[in-house]
């Protein structure tokens, strides 16, 4: 794996909005089943074959004899994000941040005088991570992303007891854009994964009307990144401005009485400018072994009704992996002329700075991580002979995630300097409050019988979303979504059947200037991830699944 720049505090950071966003959303049931996707994911009393070791397993006792399961599923990613300047924009009284000022350096000008409107940062092409690789791998524009699975499962002749494992994945999803991109200061690429490699399952059926099932998950869980870094904000504003006022007139004329008095901060080579690139960095944490467990029970009173409840277990890690640094010349440059100055290094001493902030610094770092539980209940009905309407209502524990916390094998010399501006940074550890919600949602699927062999299927799902508004960002751009889903079915005899389903979900959101901690807010302590600060941001998100599954009875 190749590492290239980054401050640790600022990794940490981007990789919780990383993973909390995306799971928040692309987390549930996307990946997982086409023909659940084409229901709207409504398929708790009505789970498909082999896919029921995930959606309830107690439906597995619905399987005879000997029965596998083939699947493929593509998503495709278009991702469009917008940035643009309101009335009255700035950082500390400047606005010529070069990604949406057109004003060259022949302007001597701290405002801009000319802007550049709408800025586009879209996503350009998908990446996954490759566990064996340990690295990102860009798939090239127009390249989907592609998610295998396979199950097997095995009724014994006169017996009430099912067996099954699948494999599959329940979160798969991996974007990119090349180098310049202004959307790469919340991830250039980046990659998350959840994958069930075995799910030793069992489902009994008690009587004709009842069933109960239960199984065992282990999963893969990795989340990568690669992002560009930047930190316009009011505190960086001031120290700009002490740069280009108050010590321009030293810069080639400082003694020992005016290093004692402005504490050697005239003596930097490089000032800190709140636009400038600061750096980028590549991160990537992982455990292979994840384990969590599925309950489930379906209830069939009659023929054209059932009921199904399915409990999906929290899965605690402890995510690990590696990080290195390669620290900007400014941040170097500010601690180096504080230290020229015995006043300098007196204040340094007294908050706690490192005595110099070295070009390099590597290790390893460590993340406090919980896939959230789930739960989610649903009905079957048949409200005519050939029509079925499947209903389902789900929540999902995301208060779980009310703060990350984040732990490295040393002393950070950002985490230093950072520490001042709130009580949950230490010298080699971060907790990030999130404050994230648990919201309740629904799916609604028809089911149209239009022969004895053909089906025809369409769901609709609207996603809440458990991101709290002053926490949004284009790291993962879905905030509430809906997905829409069209499917078909056909037996070729009474041993197999194929499913075709094609997927679609959709976000916008916009995010005015100064509203969320994570993206755009301007202020003194919003100074760790907030690449936009000022600007108005919006994104569109559209994604395409397509998925084909094939399933026989030997």
């Amino acid at each position: 794996m190749n590492y290239v720049r980054l401050r640790p505090l600022v990794s940490a950071i981007i990789l919780t909005g990383c993973s909390s966003a995306a799971f928040a959303q692309l987390g549930t049931n996307l990946s997982v089943d086409v023909r659940s996707l084409a229901l709207g994911n409504a398929v708790t009393a009505d789970p498909p074959g082999i896919s029921a070791v995930h959606f309830n397993p107690a439906a597995l006792t619905k399987i005879e004899g000997l029965q596998t399961d083939l699947q493929g599923i593509v998503a495709n990613f278009d991702i469009q994000r917008e940035f643009s300047v309101p009335a009255g924009y700035n950082v500390f009284g400047y606005s010529d941040d070069p990604m949406v000022c057109n004003d060259g350096p022949e302007v001597a000008a701290d405002l801009c005088t000319d802007f550049k409107g709408t800025v586009n940062g879209n996503v350009e092409y998908a990446s996954l991570y490759v566990p064996g690789l340990k690295k990102m791998v860009d798939l090239g524009p127009g390249t989907p992303v592609a998610a295998p699975t396979a199950g097997i499962a095995y009724n014994p002749p006169g017996s009430k007891a099912t067996f099954a494992t699948a494999i599959y994945a329940p979160l798969i999803a991996g974007f990119g854009a090349e180098n310049g991109n202004p959307g790469n200061y919340m991830g250039q690429q980046v990659a998350l994964e959840r994958i069930t490699y075995l799910s030793p399952t069992m489902a009994y059926q008690v009587n004709d009307e009842l069933s109960i099932g239960g199984g065992i998950g282990m999963s893969y869980q990795a989340i990568a990144l690669k992002t560009d870094l930047r930190f316009p904000n009011e505190l960086i504003g001031m120290l700009r401005m002490i740069d280009e006022v108050v010590c321009t007139p030293f810069k080639n004329n400082s003694d020992i009485i005016t290093d004692i008095l402005l504490l050697g901060m005239c003596n930097a080579q490089e000032g800190m400018n709140p636009f400038n690139k600061f750096g980028q960095m590549q991160l990537a944490v992982e455990q292979s072994l994840s384990p969590s467990y599925n309950l489930g029970v379906l209830w069939e009173p009659r023929e054209d009704f059932s009921f199904g409840l399915v409990y999906q277990s929290a899965a605690k890690m402890r995510l690990k992996g590696k990080y290195y640094i390669e620290n900007g010349n400014a941040s170097q440059e500010l601690i180096k002329g504080l230290m020229s100055s015995p006043t300098g290094q007196i204040l340094a001493a007294i908050l706690g700075f490192p005595s110099a902030v070295p070009a390099v610094e590597s290790g390893l770092v460590s993340m406090d991580f919980e896939y959230p539980a789930h739960m989610q209940a649903g009905i079957k009905y048949k409200i005519m002979p050939d029509l079925q309407v499947n209903f389902d209502v789900g929540w999902t524990d995301y208060s779980a995630w009310d703060k990350f916390a984040f732990e490295f094998d040393r002393q950070i010399s950002a985490l230093k300097i950072a520490k001042l501006l709130s009580s949950d940074i230490g010298d080699t550890s971060l907790a990030l409050p999130l404050v994230f919600k648990s919201p309740w949602n629904f799916g609604i699927g028809l089911e149209y019988s239009a022969t004895d062999r053909l089906k025809l299927r369409a769901g609709y799902e609207p996603r809440t979303s458990s991101i709290p508004d002053g926490k949004r960002n284009t790291m993962v751009p879905i905030n509430g979504a809906q997905l829409f889903g069209l499917g078909v079915g056909y037996r070729f005899d009474a041993d197999t059947d194929l499913d075709l389903s094609i997927g679609f979900l959709r976000s916008r959101d916009s995010i005015p200037a100064n509203t969320s901690s994570l993206a755009n807010q301007t202020g003194v302590n919003n100074i760790l991830l907030n690449p936009y600060a000022g600007l108005n941001v919006k994104t569109d998100t559209k994604i395409t699944i397509l998925g084909l599954n094939y399933r026989t009875r030997w």
